[in-house]
Formats: structure tokens, C-alpha cells, sequence
């Protein structure tokens, strides 16, 4: 128990250390914490074996899943209470049609360029794994996004945007990676399966939504019973952390597998909460400032978790460069069009693709359902390579988009 107490005090103070560096380089907090991570993970500090001292191997890594877990439910909670009536009332259709055509554009842009790539080198990749790597490219991390725009108390028309789509991004990466993998499935088998590739994802969101929407409801139901604000913030993280074990819980009925998303029910929880609770907006910034140490584990444990062995692999590179180049183009053509069609401004239209760089958890949860393909290994360890990449560099791209869109306010930049 020191051990984990010591490992965990210490990495915190090593990623609020790197974040001091980072900031005279111009650097975002965010990639000072996944520095951290990959500094005390297993293949530096962690490799030397030192007791509470860094992360040892990719289990004990893996062992701390719960915190990871625990900080995804109060960054969806956040982003959830970025979807006030007022909001929807002037970007909802926006924000719906921006969500999907950028997702889909990007699938349908790197599976050609990972079709052509087989067809150049026909052992490299087969084409079920090319058309799954397309859908694993539609998701968006959403952490990462939250936590520049915190950082830098980004705001305006692109901001609240950006946080409305990276949302929805969820539902539609789920709908679109069931599909391709199914359709992927159905190449390697020769049969397809509409429970799997319809039904499920479907009623995935259908139950996530509903459990999410009856957690809000009782969340404001409950707050109203306590009048201090301390009393009441306990009460919203012991919802978010019941909403997180609630989406955890899986269950047959008959052939179809039903399960929830996690990001999915946080997020309608928070939306619910923030529209038919009148004091949420003082509650979200008070729990903001009570889970920030969570979210600095969150980005520390990602930065672990990142596999360097991948590197040894020449053709996990070639594939890697591949689809990092298709995805980028993907999400910057795919969001510069759909702002064009939604009739967004043309700053918007600039700069979201950018903002919708970054990659981590779902698109791991994803490749992990692959592995289930011939070359399933494939398809993670480029996955592994992509989500190295643009965690790295996601969050830096970010913010200066949000900056040249003029969201970002100067000093903020020095702070």
C-alpha cells in the first residue's frame, strides 16, 4: 500500500513539475503529464525497478484502469454540462451535422488510403483490418480537448463547438466502427451478422442515454434534499462515480450482447443535470477544481501506457504513417466541409478540423475488440502508434488553433 500511495503522490508532483517546464517551451499541461507518464513508465524510471518509484510493467499499469475509468466519467460529466438549452438552440444542428459528416469522411478517407496501401503491399495489411483502422479513425479523444480548453479558459462560437462535437463523436465512432468491423467480420467469415453490426451499437447508445438521462433527473432530485454546497458537490461525484459502475455492467438478452459507453451515460448525466438544475453552473466549477488531480493521473497513466516497443517495427510504421496522414486530412476536409454545408463561420471552418486531432481510450477500446481479426495484432500496435503521436502533439495543435481563432486570450498564454 506505500508503494502505490508514494508511486501515485510522486507522479502527480513530477507531472505538476514537467508542466512548469512545459509552459516556458509553449507547451500545453496536458503533454507535460503524458511526458511524465512515458518518463516513469516501464520502459524508463519504471524499468529500474525502483519500490514506488515509477510504473514497473504494462499490468501495474493496467492495474491503476480504475482511476482512468473514474476521470473519463467527470471529463464526460463536464463536457455533457457544455450542452445547456440555449446552446442547442443555436448550435444543436450544427453541431449533429458537423459531428456525423466528419466522422464518416474521415472512415471513408482512410480507408482509402489503407485499401490503396494493400494493394501496393498486399502482406502488410488485409482489407478487413484497413476498413476497421478507417472507423477506429473517427474517434476523438475528449480529455485531452477538455483539458486545453481549461487550461487556457478558451471560449466563443469554435469552443463551444468543439465540445458539442467531440460528444457526439462517441455515439457516431460507436454506430461507425460496429458497422465496418462487422462488414470486416463478415469478409474474413463470409457471413454478417445484423445483431452484431446493427442491433447492438444501437441499443448501446439507446440504454446509455436512458440510464444517463434517469441519473441526471435523480442527481437534481437528491441536491435539492441538501443546502451547502459541500454537500452537494459529494452528492454529484457520487453520482458521477455510481454512473461509472452502472456503465460498467454488461448482460444478455437472448443472442443480443448489451452493454453501455461509459463517455455516453456521463455525458447525458451532466446534460440532464446542468438544464433542470439552477445552481449547476457554481457546482461545475467548484467539482472542476475538486477532480483536477484525478485528470493529471488520467494523462500520467495514459502517458504509461504507451507501448515504445511498437517502434521496432518497420511496417507498424509504414501503416502507422499511413494512417495518421489520411485520419489528419480526414478530420481537417471532413470538418472544413461540414462547417461549410451547417453554414458555420469561416473561422470555425478553419480551424476545428485540427482541434479534432487528438487520440487515445475509445480508439484503444476499439482496436482491443479487433484483435479479434486475423491480423487484430496489427490493428493495435497501429493504433498504439497513431494514439503515441497524437497525444503528443494533439493538444499542442489544439491550442493554437483555438489561439489563431482568436479563442484563447493572450495572457492566458503566458500564465
Amino acid at each position: 500500500m506505500q508503494n502505490l500511495l508514494l508511486c501515485i503522490s510522486l507522479a502527480l508532483i513530477g507531472g505538476l513539475l514537467m508542466s512548469r517546464l512545459a509552459k516556458k517551451v509553449g507547451l500545453p499541461a496536458v503533454t507535460a503529464y503524458l511526458i511524465t507518464g512515458l518518463l516513469l513508465g516501464p520502459y524508463f524510471v519504471g524499468r529500474l525497478g525502483f519500490p514506488g518509484i515509477g510504473f514497473h510493467s504494462m499490468e501495474e499499469v493496467s492495474a491503476f484502469g480504475i482511476i482512468s475509468d473514474t476521470a473519463l466519467g467527470f471529463i464526460a460529466f463536464t463536457i455533457g454540462n457544455e450542452f445547456r438549452l440555449k446552446d442547442l438552440r443555436s448550435m444543436g444542428r450544427q453541431a449533429i451535422t458537423v459531428g456525423i459528416l466528419q466522422a464518416v469522411i474521415t472512415t471513408l478517407v482512410v480507408d482509402l488510403a489503407l485499401i490503396g496501401l494493400h494493394l501496393i503491399f498486399p502482406a502488410a495489411l488485409s482489407i478487413p483490418s484497413a476498413i476497421t483502422l478507417g472507423a477506429i479513425a473517427a474517434a476523438t479523444a475528449p480529455a485531452a480537448t477538455l483539458m486545453v480548453v481549461r487550461q487556457y479558459q478558451a471560449d466563443g462560437p469554435l469552443t463551444r463547438l468543439l465540445l458539442m462535437v467531440v460528444a457526439i463523436d462517441d455515439a457516431v465512432g460507436l454506430v461507425v466502427f460496429s458497422v465496418s468491423f462487422g462488414i470486416a467480420n463478415a469478409l474474413e467469415q463470409g457471413g454478417i451478422s445484423v445483431i452484431t453490426v446493427v442491433v447492438e451499437p444501437i441499443l448501446e447508445i439507446i440504454l446509455s442515454l436512458l440510464l444517463g438521462a434517469v441519473a441526471g433527473f435523480i442527481l437534481d432530485w437528491s441536491e435539492r434534499y441538501f443546502h451547502s454546497r459541500a454537500n452537494r458537490i459529494s452528492m454529484s461525484v457520487a453520482f458521477v462515480l455510481l454512473t461509472v459502475g452502472l456503465s460498467m455492467i454488461e448482460f444478455d438478452l437472448g443472442p443480443v450482447h448489451c452493454g453501455f459507453s461509459l463517455l455516453l451515460v456521463c455525458m447525458m448525466t451532466g446534460t440532464i443535470f446542468c438544464n433542470v438544475c439552477e445552481t449547476s453552473a457554481s457546482l461545475m466549477e467548484r467539482l472542476d477544481r475538486w477532480t483536477t488531480p484525478l485528470s493529471i493521473l488520467f494523462f500520467i497513466l495514459s502517458g504509461a501506457e504507451l507501448d515504445l516497443k511498437i517502434l521496432r517495427t518497420p511496417v507498424v510504421l509504414l501503416i502507422g504513417v499511413v494512417y495518421i496522414i489520411a485520419r489528419s486530412a480526414g478530420k481537417i476536409f471532413g470538418a472544413y466541409s461540414s462547417c461549410a454545408i451547417s453554414g458555420c463561420d469561416k473561422k470555425i471552418q478553419k480551424h476545428l478540423g485540427t482541434t479534432l486531432l487528438p487520440q487515445a481510450g475509445v480508439a484503444l477500446g476499439m482496436a482491443l475488440t479487433a484483435a479479434t481479426l486475423s491480423d487484430g495484432t496489427m490493428v493495435r500496435n497501429v493504433v498504439l502508434f497513431s494514439v503515441l503521436v497524437y497525444e503528443l502533439i494533439g493538444p499542442t495543435l489544439t491550442k493554437n488553433a483555438l489561439f489563431a481563432a482568436g479563442e484563447i486570450h493572450p495572457d492566458e498564454i503566458s500564465r
